[in-house]
């Protein structure tokens, strides 16, 4: 579903899902704000907006016991074939882009 957003649609639904949560466990901004971490006004921001820094977000993921999804963003595609995987393990990742 994400995958046809905008990055501004991205948010706006990260944070419909946020206080849907919040709303399940029945906690106030307020509450939630206060076990994330960070300021109310900031999360409201993000619930009304869907902006929000990373770090906002993951505190807020960590407060709702989804901050484990996290892992599974940006990984590497999966390798297609054996000779793949071996080239992968060889070449060192480069430090810096050339381009």
């Amino acid at each position: 579903m994400l995958t046809l957003l905008g990055q501004g649609e991205v948010g706006s639904v990260l944070a419909d899902r946020a206080k849907a949560l919040r709303l399940g466990k029945g906690w106030t901004r307020d509450t939630l704000a206060s076990r994330a971490g960070v300021s109310a006004s900031s999360l409201k921001r993000f619930e009304t907006t869907g902006k929000a820094s990373l770090g906002l977000v993951l505190k807020v993921a960590a407060a709702l016991g989804r901050l484990d999804e996290f892992g599974k963003l940006l990984q590497p595609p999966p390798a297609r074939s054996i000779e793949e995987l071996e080239r992968r393990a060889a070449k060192p990742i480069p430090k810096r882009g050339r381009i």
